[in-house]
């Protein structure tokens, strides 16, 4: 497959797994039964696999590699992060508050990791105001 198929999948990847995050962070703010849901509970984790074999599969064809590239590597301690403020969020946080907050924040995270993935600059979105 050639490289922007791969690409233009993880990116759908990417936003399907936020659209789905944010939502699952409301139903947690608001308690919602629906949180608990076989198909919500089941298809972030699809969806994440799915992104990062499409995320794997790019770095082998752009030879790029965290550890090695400094922006990868930004975006995977970026990852790392969302990952447990994202737990947070949904299902950690001792209450709604801390929940909602945790989902702000999981958010603003994102969109560090998308600022990295479109500029290939730790800076991110600032990277794009200082060019």
């Amino acid at each position: 497959m050639d490289y922007l198929l791969i690409k233009h999948l993880h990116m759908g990847m990417a936003y399907l797994s936020i659209s789905l995050f944010v939502f699952r962070s409301i139903l947690s703010v608001i308690e919602s039964r629906l949180l608990h849901n076989k198909l919500l509970r089941t298809l972030p984790h699809i969806i994440d696999t799915l992104l990062l074999i499409f995320a794997v599969w790019l770095m082998s064809i752009i030879k790029q590699y965290p550890f090695a590239d400094a922006w990868l590597t930004a975006k995977l301690l970026a990852l790392l992060v969302y990952i447990g403020v994202g737990s947070i969020a949904i299902k950690r946080g001792k209450s709604a508050v801390v929940r909602l907050w945790a989902g702000i924040f999981a958010v603003l995270i994102f969109a560090y990791i998308i600022g990295v993935a479109k500029t290939h600059n730790v800076l991110s979105w600032l990277a794009m105001a200082a060019a």
